[in-house]
């Protein structure tokens, strides 16, 4: 598997050339960051050549569109999707992720069929360019009564959203921590195909009940309860070997960028040192 960074986590890491020769110092092989910016900030033979001096690779970058929001928001959102999906393209990077709220203020049916019908108009705009879309449902308990009207949160009605999608280049951004407060455990890991599998999400969780676990207050793999040995085995087992980004939400920010990067490092050896 491909050890990988979001800025989640690290601190003020810098800018993007910073946070990618940092991340290449400490042992990681991928970032997840905006590819569109990269280049407006260096073209795209700049972009590519501060990849290739650091061995770096972009694993999956955040889709620029409002989804969940109002017809015109979302509509002006397409243009940039488009210029991200080709800056992607120009580097080489293949997956796009979006997180999935468990509840907002919008009724669940209307809303299904709006968002259904717009994550499907995203996935053939990112097909053109040949890259993924990555569906991240959020397990964190109190977030499903955050808003008004439940919505999705479990991993098999993820499933069944994509496949109501349609189109082949959507799958799952599979993340740990919402793996863990959603009660799953290894054997819900192996009955997926490795297909389904776009990017993945590693961090940790205190010992506290699933139901008590704050979205924000994630910590350091290894350092909490989640059986991330046993996570990162059975997506290995189905045939995952792609990038492992870590992803550490915290409100906890107090540290330096450099502390904070070899926390991540030693996190990343230990649990990787067991699989």
């Amino acid at each position: 598997m491909i050890r990988g960074l979001t800025r989640a986590g690290v601190g003020d890491i810098g800018n993007d050339k910073d946070f990618i020769e940092k991340a290449s110092q400490y042992g990681f092989q991928a970032v997840d960051i905006d590819p569109l910016r990269l280049i407006k900030q260096y073209g795209i033979e700049g972009s590519r050549e501060l990849l290739l001096k650091y061995h770096m690779q972009i694993g999956c970058f955040g889709i620029p569109v409002d989804w969940q929001s109002d017809e015109a928001t979302f509509r002006q959102g397409l243009q940039r999707l488009i210029e991200c999906a080709a800056a992607a393209a120009d580097l080489g990077v293949n997956k796009c992720g979006a997180y999935i709220l468990p509840s907002n203020d919008q009724r669940a049916l209307p809303f299904l069929i709006k968002a259904t019908k717009r994550l499907r108009l995203c996935a053939e705009i990112l097909g053109e360019y040949n890259i993924q879309l990555a569906l991240e449902f959020v397990g964190s308990h109190h977030l499903r009564t955050q808003w008004k009207y439940p919505f999705i949160w479990r991993l098999d009605d993820t499933l069944e959203w994509i496949d109501m999608i349609g189109s082949s280049n959507v799958g799952l951004l599979f993340d740990s921590y919402h793996w863990h407060t959603n009660g799953l455990n290894v054997s819900d890991i192996i009955k997926l195909r490795r297909d389904q599998i776009v990017h993945v999400h590693i961090n940790d969780a205190y010992d506290l009940p699933i139901e008590d676990l704050l979205d924000h207050e994630r910590i350091y793999p290894g350092d909490g309860i989640i059986d991330l040995v046993g996570f990162l085995q059975s997506l290995k087992v189905i045939g995952y070997e792609g990038v492992v980004s870590q992803e550490v939400i915290s409100s906890n920010k107090n540290q330096d960028a450099l502390t904070l990067l070899k926390k991540t490092k030693d996190a990343f050896d230990y649990v990787f040192a067991q699989i």
